[in-house]
Order: structure tokens, then sequence, then C-alpha cells
């Protein structure tokens, strides 16, 4: 990346501000020669704003201070357009570090959803890696899209948004062995890891993030039948937050708990059986055709949004895109919200 568009030092014309003003309203702009954000507290002009440091305190026309930072990416991926829900921050930090994804690495992505995960799977791997993104829905893919663009002002080159099935287009976009690390943020991973045993490298990573124990148990038992990988390992990550003010110390009276599964495994060289798998009898699986009744799509919570609601966040999401695109070009944004 240009040092120039590094997220550090004084404000620019083009940058994304978060502006949080009196009893704790939150704004996020994009800085616009002659910009204003008009809210009942009065007005901030723009101008104000270039040139301060990161961290600074700026007064509008009617003497309110309002705190200016960098948005952080998690503060923007819980506030952009979805199309489908998001990897949380906390799981995302969870998946770069379970399936280990360094700069340089070739990984690949499905599905897309909003470009949450996308983002910070971008962060990772540098300006010398390549992430596939593979999506069924290309209403989701074009939210991904355009969220991706407005955080980073523009489209990445290390960026590949493929609209399919990774189970039919991964053999075609992907030699065999090529992969680095592969994350599955779907419904029913185990249709896809087939495919995916084929693209990975050896010693490469497979992640699965889902949502529900059936479904966990459903790709756990698929990943260990094919005989193809490292024994699986599942966590979930749950953060609460503590109130500190003197001597109050105490849990926040709430936390963000469970939001998914993660479940991890590496792929075995081609013919290699773990000495465990050798030493472990034979014996019958510990299901039955009934149970894999219960792991299809639809009974495992197969939840969908409606085709309005998503042209409205499509529409939103390429507004946003848009406006960092013209901003860091012409100057020039749509406008501002108003309070």
């Amino acid at each position: 990346m240009n040092a120039d568009l590094l997220p550090r030092g004084p404000f620019r014309y083009g940058d994304r501000v978060q502006l949080t003003g009196p009893k704790g309203r939150l704004h996020t702009v994009t800085l616009r020669e002659g910009g204003e954000l008009h809210t009942h507290h009065g007005v901030l002009r723009h101008a104000d704003v270039v040139g301060q440091p990161d961290g600074s305190v700026v007064t509008n026309s009617g003497g309110n201070e309002y705190l200016a930072l960098r948005p952080l990416l998690r503060d923007f991926v819980m506030s952009m357009p979805r199309g489908a829900a998001i990897v949380y921050p906390k799981d995302a930090a969870q998946i770069l570090a379970a399936a280990d994804v360094f700069p340089g690495a070739t990984v690949v992505e499905a599905g897309v959803g909003s470009g949450a995960l996308s983002l910070w799977l971008l962060r990772a791997i540098g300006p010398s890696g390549s992430l596939v993104s593979f999506e069924r829905r290309e209403e989701f893919a074009e939210v991904a899209e355009a969220n991706v663009h407005t955080f980073l002002g523009h489209a990445p080159e290390t960026w590949r948004v493929v609209v399919g099935d990774l189970a039919e287009r991964l053999p075609v976009e992907a030699a065999p062995a090529s992969v680095d690390r592969v994350v599955l943020d779907m419904l029913a991973p185990w249709e896809c890891i087939d495919v995916v045993a084929e693209a990975l490298a050896p010693g490469g990573v497979v992640l699965c993030y889902i949502a529900t124990a059936t479904q966990l148990s459903r790709v756990a038992e698929y990943i260990r039948g094919t005989g193809l990988f490292t024994e699986a390992e599942a966590t979930e990550t749950m953060v609460r937050g503590w109130h500190v003010e003197g001597l109050a110390v105490r849990p926040d009276h709430r936390m963000v708990a469970h939001t998914g599964f993660l479940l991890t495994a590496r792929r075995l060289a081609p013919g290699a059986v773990p000495p465990d798998v050798r030493r472990r009898a034979l014996k019958k699986p510990s299901y039955g055709d009934e149970d894999v009744e219960l792991w299809t799509p639809g009974a495992v919570g197969d939840r969908q949004i409606t085709d309005k609601n998503l042209r409205k966040r499509v529409r939103e999401a390429q507004r946003a895109a848009e406006g960092a695109r013209t901003a860091a070009g012409s100057g020039t944004t749509p406008h501002d919200d108003v309070d």
C-alpha cells in the first residue's frame, strides 16, 4: 500500500472519520472539500478536521465538541451494509490465528457474505498474497465488493470474487495442491470438503465457521471419514467486557457469547495415515441414516433475506463505495447523514 494511504498521520480529504459528539452520538463521514456535518447541535466543517492529528477534539458552530478518530476495521464491519450475516471481529481474529493466515498466502474463502471476513483476510495476506472468494448469490457478492472498496478506497489487486458454487468452481479456479488455506463460512461445508482436499497443499489448513452443533457434528464426521486430514479440532470464542472505574471493577452485564464454532483440520500428504489412526480399532459410526437427515441444510436453519431488503443493502453498499472512490479521487462524496 502507498504510504500516503496508510491510516495514520493528520486527517486528509478522502479519509473516513468517526466523530463522537454530545451524548456519545457517533457519525462516520468521509472528509471532502467544502463538506459539512449538519446536526441539531450545529455545523461541523470538514476543513476544521483536515490537518488535525488522529484522536483530536474539534468544535462545531454550536460550541459542541467532537472526538475525531479514524474508524478501526472492527468498527467498520459492525456498521457496514449487510447482505448476509457477518463474521464478528472476535471470530475473525480467531480464524486468522487458527488457520494461521500469513503474508503471501493463497487463501480461498466461501461464502463471501457481506465482505467482513474478506477484509480481515486481505489484511493478513498482505500485498503478496492472493484471496479468492466464492459466493453463490450475485447480490451478496455485490454488497461484499462494495464494502471492501469502501473501506480500502480501491479494488485490491490481491482479491478476486467468483460468483458460483465452490464445489463446482474451485477445481477450475485453483490447481491441485496450490492453496494454503481454505475458510468455509456456509450452511453445509461438508459438501465442499472433497474439492477442498484436492486444492489444498499438504499441510494446508481448512477452517469451517459454523453456527450449530448439528452442523459441527456433520462436518467433523465427514472430514474424519475422508482419511485425508488430521483429526479436526473444534472451538468457540466468548468475549466478556469488564467495567473498570476506580474500585468498581466488575464484569459487564452483557457479553458476546456464542456466535459460531470454528473447526480446523490440516491436509495430509498423499497416502499418509497418522499413527493414531492406525492404532484406532475400526468401529461402527456413532450415527445412522436418521441422524444424517437432521444434517440437511433446511434442518440446520437456512435463513433467507428478502429480495427487497437485499436490493436495499446492495444500493447502500454501492453508494458508500462510490463515495469513497470519488472522495479519494476528485474530492466529492454523497451528502453526509443528518442527525
